[in-house]
């Protein structure tokens, strides 16, 4: 039976419906059809055409050549006027070819057009997203298999669960460095095996990871993690030897012993994998990094159990080392300010939960001011469960974050520096700290007033001249 059109798919079909009334071959082509046939909803739907793109250019009158000398335009869904509210759709139309060398290990550095969907398809990554499909064989049938046109065995690779590179693994893998971390990602996405042949070749080109951009790194990275099987995509990057290439410093993390009245789970590796395996499909990119580096600071503050006598493993100051590592890999990878800013700040405040129950009431008020606190939340809880897994503080924590109005957790402030000003007082580190008992004070509720919160400012000024 054929599930419900989206809008994505109906753009793709009137392109590939112009393209064949005007002499040419058309198909759906790629992780769409792979999608279909799992019985998922593709994001997005792409054509290929052994039409060339200066046809697909005068074809279709509202196109962007973001690729043509590789043979790809993209083309504007016709329907779109731009409402408000409404999203233009972009559909990729790329013409059959082969690959001439890739010596960058990215792009070829020639391509060659071709008339042939078979050669077309045995240029491309992985037998389960070099498969095609005929839309309008599918309309009239309202049979999808007997609509996909598959020359390299992605169907019993899809019935086998496996990721198999197309051809020789070696080859594709020489190609575009980036395939590796690609088949780690559908491997883990859909609970697949990857194929040993192409493993091999995986953990034999590993090191050449390095030639791939960071930002392309971090964006296979961050789907793995945001994508619903976060632990079983760090798990494969472990066994084919592309930790260690892409974040050494996680690579770090196995064998790092734990206190066992704390962490009876294991070593820092196991306790950090058990929480990527909580992390749900969809987590924002700064919640699923926060999580992978909140405890990336443990192997450098280190500290074994004395040999005798009482005492325990330690990790003094992880949390702060942590954020220094934190801020080194984004960097590297090229996160935005914005990211880079709220992964910083979930590793540094992973560890004051466990002083949420003793906070003074102003304290506590600022930390629920931390920037996304739910994501603090959800970061808290998901440690617990993978350690000690006592949940009170956490349940603590949220009733208090719930309970509080905004308004009383950033109020208006009763004395401002301005005051403080009028007041006769100098800015200063005097200044700061009258502001702060000031703030305190009313955050804590022993102030209600102006005239009380300057009353309370000159009490203490007196006390320390």
């Amino acid at each position: 039976m054929q599930r419900e059109t989206t809008s994505a798919q109906s753009a793709a079909a009137q392109i590939v419906d112009r393209l064949r009334a005007s002499g040419y071959e058309a198909y759906f082509v790629g992780g769409c059809v792979r999608d279909l046939l799992l019985g998922r909803a593709p994001a997005d739907f792409d054509v290929a055409t052994n039409a060339h793109p200066d046809a697909v250019l005068k074809l279709f009158p509202r196109t962007f050549a973001v690729g043509a000398h590789f043979g790809v335009i993209l083309v504007a869904d016709e329907a779109y006027t731009g409402e408000i509210g409404g999203q233009q759709i972009m559909t990729e139309v790329a013409t059959f070819r082969s690959d001439g060398a890739y010596s960058d290990g990215r792009r070829p550095e020639s391509v060659r057009f071709s008339e042939s969907p078979q050669e077309d398809v045995l240029r491309r990554d992985f037998t389960i997203n070099g498969m095609l499909l005929d839309p309008q064989i599918w309309k009239d049938s309202g049979d999808l298999d007997s609509s996909v046109l598959d020359f390299v065995g992605g169907r019993a690779d899809l019935d086998a669960r496996l990721v198999r590179a197309i051809g020789d693994p070696q080859q594709r893998f020489e190609e575009d460095k980036l395939r590796m971390l690609r088949a780690v990602r559908f491997a883990a996405r859909f609970d697949f095996a990857i194929a040993p042949q192409t493993e091999a070749a995986i953990r034999s080109l590993a090191a050449k990871i390095g030639q791939v951009s960071h930002e392309r790194v971090r964006d296979e990275l961050t789907r793995m993690l945001t994508e619903g099987r976060a632990r079983r995509a760090f798990e494969l990057l472990d066994k084919t030897g592309l930790l260690k290439e892409v974040l050494p410093e996680i690579d770090r993390l196995h064998g790092v012993e734990q206190p066992p009245e704390y962490h009876p789970e294991g070593d820092v590796w196991i306790h950090t994998l058990m929480l990527l395996e909580q992390l749900p499909e969809g987590a924002s990119a700064a919640l699923a990094w926060g999580t992978l580096l909140h405890d990336v600071g443990k192997p450098a503050t280190f500290k074994p159990a004395p040999a005798s006598g009482p005492g325990r493993i330690r990790f003094n100051g992880h949390a702060e080392v942590g954020v220094r590592i934190a801020e080194d890999i984004c960097r590297r990878l090229r996160f935005s300010n914005e990211e880079a800013e709220q992964i910083a700040l979930l590793v540094a405040n992973h560890m004051r939960f466990g002083d949420v129950m003793k906070m003074k009431e102003s304290t506590l008020k600022r930390f629920f001011r931390l920037r996304d606190f739910p994501e603090h939340l959800a970061l808290h809880r998901m440690d617990s469960r993978a350690s000690h897994g006592d949940l009170t503080l956490y349940d603590y924590a949220k009733e208090r974050y719930e309970a509080i109005p905004q308004e009383e957790v950033r109020p208006s402030l009763l004395v401002t520096g301005r005051d403080l000003i009028a007041a006769g007082y100098k800015p200063g580190p005097e200044f700061k700290e009258l502001m702060a008992l000031a703030e305190d004070a009313q955050l804590e509720g022993r102030i209600h007033t102006k005239k009380e919160g300057l009353n309370l400012v000159r009490e203490a000024a007196k006390r320390t001249s």
